[in-house]
């Protein structure tokens, strides 16, 4: 399941975009720290292509993929040194995935802003910044351990020495952990860490209404030259916080109307979705028997034994066969049967690489 945590200044609209996503009711109240403890939520992953299976196959039960979405209290400026809450909520989001980092583009004098103006540039700095002075923390404590372990000749801290000296340089100069000097290897070393600064990172842009259906304003201009010239290959989704809010409240078959009277093609929710996909390099398999239809989610360039091992770990372990066949063959032969007559189901190894879309049905010996 991917897991996606949500940090930004208070009152930037994270938890009205949590809300509007999960439709958790988290309280979105007009104050600084009006979220307290962490708020954890489980999204759908839409996709269209688990309904027209559905159809088809006409199962018991019908199961998408699922998105978890974590939302922590906002941080301030010296967060890291007690201010406000302090970062003691940064541990819920430690073992997410990627962050989603919601940032304020829009002006209304009457939605307070923390910092007294809205400034995206200022308030990503103040952010990361925090971000990067609590893996500080972490990794002083660690290398503190491991300085005295490679000493006394341990390999393992031996190993581990010289990345934690890279990103301990990187972090005391205030840049974060994805911008110190490591190779692939190195940077593995140190993910039992979780470091906040070393995890993928997505933008949420919350414009105005006029800005998510035209032209990008000077506030998301400025944003996302800063993302730009620091050198960081972020996504930047721009959402409006009020129009997904107001989504969240129509009834699903009201939704597009919607959507489409404002000139926007899709909700806030896919579109953060999609690019979390793209970030981690993620895809969807399916399964579909008349017992269930599913969506399954993996990485890209992932085997048929490991897509297997999704379902559970005897599959994979016991793993003989997938019979494989694309969506749109599936789908045009009209489903299992018609795409066996048609000699388009494909009986695939070990060493076959899923592809998005791919309909599976497993066969191992455990």
């Amino acid at each position: 399941m991917l897991s996606l945590g949500i940090v930004g200044l208070p009152n930037v609209g994270k938890s009205t975009l949590f809300n509007a996503l999960t439709a958790a009711k988290a309280d979105a109240a007009n104050y600084p720290f009006s979220t307290v403890d962490p708020n954890i939520g489980i999204v759908e992953v839409p996709d269209d292509r688990l309904g027209v299976l559905a159809r088809l196959v006409e199962p018991k039960r019908v199961v998408p993929a699922v998105v978890q979405f974590v939302d922590i209290a906002g941080l301030v400026k010296g967060a890291s040194s007690g201010e406000g809450l302090g970062n003691k909520f940064l541990a819920n989001i430690r073992e997410t995935d990627a962050i989603v980092h919601v940032v304020r583009c829009f002006d209304d004098p009457d939605v307070l802003h923390v910092m007294g103006s809205v400034d995206p540039v200022r308030d990503r700095e103040i952010v990361e910044l925090e971000l990067s002075l609590a893996d500080l923390a972490t990794v002083e404590r660690r290398l503190d351990r491991v300085r005295r372990a490679a000493r006394s000749g341990e390999p393992e801290a031996q190993a581990e020495l010289g990345p934690l000296e890279a990103v301990n340089a990187a972090l005391s100069d205030g840049r974060g952990a994805w911008q110190a000097s490591m190779s692939p290897e190195e940077r593995v070393l140190l993910r039992p860490l979780s470091l906040l600064t070393a995890k993928p990172i997505l933008y949420a842009a919350n414009v105005s209404e006029r800005e998510l259906a035209g032209d990008a304003g000077p506030h998301l201009t400025a944003l996302r030259e800063a993302i730009r010239t620091s050198g960081e290959t972020a996504d930047v989704v721009p959402f409006s916080a009020k129009i997904e809010a107001e989504l969240a409240e129509l009834p699903p078959e009201d939704r597009s109307a919607f959507l489409h009277s404002l000139g926007v093609e899709s909700a806030g929710l896919d579109r953060l979705i999609r690019a979390g996909y793209a970030l981690l390099g993620l895809e969807t398999f399916f399964t579909a028997g008349e017992q269930e239809v599913r969506a399954w989610t993996l990485h890209r360039g992932e085997t048929a034994p490991q897509a297997a091992g999704t379902i559970h770990t005897d599959f994979e372990r016991g793993f003989i066969r997938a019979e494989t066949v694309s969506y749109s063959d599936f789908v045009a032969r009209g489903g299992w049967k018609g795409a066996r007559e048609a000699g388009v189901v494909r009986s695939e190894g070990r060493d076959y690489v899923v592809q998005d879309g791919d309909v599976m049905l497993f066969r191992f010996n455990v």
